[in-house]
């Protein structure tokens, strides 16, 4: 059983869209240097996902290696959205942990979530007033590089006419 599937019919559907595009068609059941491979991750940061609750109930093969499924990979797309947006392991593991419980963790859910959507519009007007002050700072760095080059051709014509008529 993997983390988004609960005892009830329904399933988590925030979990991120998957991408077909990075997995060969028809296939369900990947390695962990496949998994490596799709999604940047380290062998190590799977395992270390799997012992804190992040990632549990990873299905093993009859000799014990570890095979991830499609509902895997797009668990591990909605983990790395969460860690972009600086959401703590600890309520990322939370998170893992309410949905494991069931439907009955849904507004627990949505509270934490929506803080963490809070936590990221505040942190997007933070860097969208640093990215006004770095438009002035770029205008200002052009403004006055191209009033240098005015300034230093007509110092030139200058003093080539003082030496023609000197």
């Amino acid at each position: 059983m993997t983390v988004m599937e609960t005892t009830s019919t329904r399933t988590d559907s925030c979990a991120a869209p998957p991408h077909p595009h990075r997995r060969p068609q028809g296939q369900d059941s990947y390695t962990i240097s496949e998994v490596v491979a799709f999604t940047g991750l380290t062998a190590h940061t799977l395992r270390w996902y799997e012992r804190i609750g992040l990632m549990p109930h990873v299905d093993r093969s009859h000799t014990g290696q570890r095979r991830y499924s499609n509902r895997d990979l797009d668990w591990l797309d909605l983990v790395g959205k969460l860690r972009l947006t600086g959401m703590p392991v600890a309520d990322m593991v939370r998170y893992a942990e309410l949905v494991r419980e069931g439907d009955h963790t849904f507004g627990e859910r949505f509270e934490l979530l929506e803080t963490t959507r809070r936590d990221v519009l505040a942190r997007i007007a933070e860097l969208q007033d640093t990215l006004a002050v770095l438009d002035r700072k770029i205008s200002f760095y052009a403004d006055a590089g191209r009033l240098y080059e005015q300034d230093k051709t007509y110092e030139q014509n200058s003093t080539e006419k003082v030496e023609k008529a000197g």
